[in-house]
């Protein structure tokens, strides 16, 4: 009975593996990750301060943008400072607790950008099919509405996880072979039958994933008909300018998700698991600020005004 108990000991502290274990890589993957955190921090709350601080910006279509700035850097911020602590650190251990915390900041962060996602394209589908109705359909007040609505669903949904999360136990093994407390491979170590979270993760994540996936497809649609139907080519191509920036970073975003969570349950391979996390974790947080503002002319003109400033 006591080598039984013994063995039923629950974990409370994991060792996260990292990317590589190849020690000649820690201080090269250091600068690099290090240079894209900063990178990704300078260009997301640098939006979010121009945004604020310029009232040509003070519209529903920037506080959008600023608000999915805010998003990014809170799933950025979620994953990639442990993640650089461990390259230059011999301990890689992270506790139970903190394990569960990384893991809703980050799930909390990716459920909200999904739907600020949709309310993005429902935005652009009003401004482009119904240019005249813009102004009185996408008041500040609807907008915050929706915003409010985006966080409380990306927020509350988590925790559903979290929650089940605590009918596991981990005993066999304390070594996640990941960069992150990403929760399919903390089912992986689980000594409970973790097939109930997994069923509910599925569920859930094709629900979210499939109806804000198409809420923007047929969004998009709409907009492209009604573009394919404007006989202004400089008019089109302003529509179209509109729209691409934001059709990329749905691409981007949703591709990596669907790979990631919605996909049968073998055949996965480690490798490809840690690129798909890099991308939504860390990369898409990174170029999203780029994608919406390289070509945005307003983004561009409110930063040469406080420049000249």
């Amino acid at each position: 009975m006591n080598v039984m108990e013994l063995n039923k000991t629950q974990v409370t502290e994991f060792v996260l593996t990292g990317l590589t274990d190849l020690p000649g890589l820690q201080v090269p993957l250091f600068l690099l990750f290090l240079g894209i955190y900063l990178t990704t921090m300078v260009g997301n709350l640098g939006l979010i301060f121009l945004i604020w601080k310029d009232p040509h910006l003070h519209t529903p279509m920037y506080l959008l943008l600023g608000s999915l700035a805010f998003a990014d850097t809170c799933s950025s911020s979620s994953v990639t400072p442990k993640m650089l602590i461990n390259f230059l650190s011999k301990n890689h251990m992270i506790s139970l607790v903190e394990c569960i915390i990384q893991f809703y900041t980050f799930a909390s962060s990716a459920n909200t950008e999904c739907f600020l996602l949709v309310v993005m394209a429902y935005d652009r589908y009003v401004a482009i099919c119904n240019p005249l109705l813009y102004s009185v359909v996408m008041s500040n007040i609807f907008c915050i509405q929706l915003l409010g609505v985006s966080y409380i669903i990306g927020f509350l949904h988590p925790m559903m996880h979290v929650g089940l999360l605590f009918r596991l136990t981990f005993c066999k093994s304390n070594v996640i072979h990941y960069f992150y407390c990403e929760i399919l491979q903390l089912f992986k170590i689980s000594c409970t039958d973790p097939r109930v979270n997994m069923l509910l993760i599925f569920i859930f994540s094709v629900f979210i994933q499939l109806f804000t996936f198409m809420s923007i497809i047929v969004s998009y649609s709409r907009v492209l008909f009604v573009i394919l139907k404007t006989k202004s080519e400089k008019g089109r191509s302003k529509a179209f300018s509109t729209c691409s920036a934001h059709l990329l970073s749905v691409s981007l975003f949703y591709g990596t998700l669907f790979f990631m969570y919605v996909r049968p349950g073998s055949g996965h391979i480690e490798s490809q698991d840690k690129l798909y996390s890099l991308f939504y974790t860390i990369i898409i947080p990174l170029l999203n600020p780029f994608i919406y503002s390289l070509r945005n002319k307003d983004v561009i003109g409110a930063l040469r005004r406080m420049i000249n400033k």
